[in-house]
């Protein structure tokens, strides 16, 4: 009996030695094989290494930019073999690439890809005039920045990174999806670089601006979309912090009332002609039938008409308040804005600066 007990206890031994055995031989396996290509097939992709980055957050980049399998395997490969020491900059990886071939070619400076180019996107530009700019810069043509802007699947793949980017900006009228989005400032981009890698540095400034004022666009009356539209109304129909305040308040006070927003610049955008060129042919054409134009169309456009500065969006976030209904800006003169409360008082401020 005692030597049954015996014979069964090596058999449990053996059994779980056995299961050890297996189980040790599986995370091996798995472990070297997560260390392998994600594909076969050789495929050039352009990957950025931000400055700062932590060593885990480039490893996880890597693997939901699909070059690597899986980041934890990943990140223990590196750090048992020094490969940890990895320099910003854009690459050119590959997905033919196995875990070390990546991680030794980043971790060398001058694999990543030189002659930085300088693009400024200033308030108020159209996204067409930034294509513009893009497209000189990096030799992309201007055509694939707006196609991808205005890619729906591309957009919505945006969405979880970028929460600014919500469900109202699949308008059915929206000209380009990304129209207001799109943040002035003065960026680098890496001469060779693609749209996805510009559009995502610019969004990501984008988000630097958005989490700034995250809890007053959360708590405000407008949706996320409808204050970036009306920072892009404000931003274009007034050059002075203080005025754009004003404005903003006025425009609040015509939304309370359902009196239409009469806003020139958005005529501009539904005729689709230069802003600097086509003042008064805006001016003249407040019958152009557009969801855009808001003579015709109460409330505000289906989007933004232009990219709003970071002044336009605080003066919507925080208006003057005010009991105006109307304001004119001297434009033949030094551009001073007049405002007034009735249209009486309005017209009386046109006829004295603008005729």
């Amino acid at each position: 009996m005692a030597q049954k007990r015996r014979k069964r206890k090596l058999n449990l031994k053996f059994i779980f030695l056995i299961l050890i055995i297996i189980l040790i031989f599986s995370i091996f396996t798995y472990y070297k094989n997560s260390l392998k290509p994600v594909s076969n097939t050789s495929e050039e992709v352009i990957f950025t290494v931000d400055k700062g980055s932590s060593t885990k957050t480039i490893v996880k980049k890597l693997e939901e930019e699909n070059l690597i399998k899986d980041s934890n395997t990943a990140y223990l490969f590196i750090k048992s073999n020094d490969l940890t020491n990895i320099k910003a900059g854009e690459y050119i990886l590959d997905r033919s690439w196995d875990v070390e071939t990546i991680f030794q070619y980043i971790n060398v400076a001058t694999n990543a890809i030189s002659d930085d180019v300088k693009v400024t996107i200033i308030e108020g530009d159209w996204a067409k005039d930034i294509a513009k700019k893009l497209s000189v810069a990096t030799n992309i043509p201007i055509d694939d920045y707006l196609n991808l802007w205005n890619d729906e699947a591309y957009v919505r793949s945006l969405m979880d990174k970028y929460p600014f980017i919500t469900e109202e900006i699949f308008n059915p009228n929206t000209r380009v999806l990304l129209e207001g989005y799109l943040f002035p400032n003065t960026y680098l981009f890496f001469k060779e670089t693609d749209v996805n890698a510009v559009t995502t540095k610019i969004l990501d400034e984008t988000l630097n601006v958005y989490n700034e004022y995250k809890d007053e666009i959360e708590n405000h009356n407008l949706s996320t979309h409808e204050l970036f539209t009306l920072s892009s109304i404000v931003q274009y129909e007034a050059s002075k912090v203080e005025d754009m305040k004003l404005i903003a308040g006025v425009f609040y006070n015509r939304m309370d009332i359902n009196m239409k927003l009469q806003s020139s610049v958005t005529v501009c955008y539904a005729i689709d002609k230069e802003k600097e060129d086509s003042w008064m042919n805006c001016e003249v054409n407040p019958n152009f039938d557009s969801p855009y134009n808001t003579y015709k169309y109460e409330g505000l456009p289906p989007g933004p008409i232009l990219n709003p500065g970071k002044s336009a969006i605080e003066a919507t976030l925080n208006p003057t308040p005010n009991d105006y209904l109307y304001f004119m800006a001297d434009v033949y003169g030094d551009g001073t804005v007049y405002y007034a409360k009735t249209y009486k008082e309005h017209s009386a401020n046109v006829s004295k600066y603008l005729k």
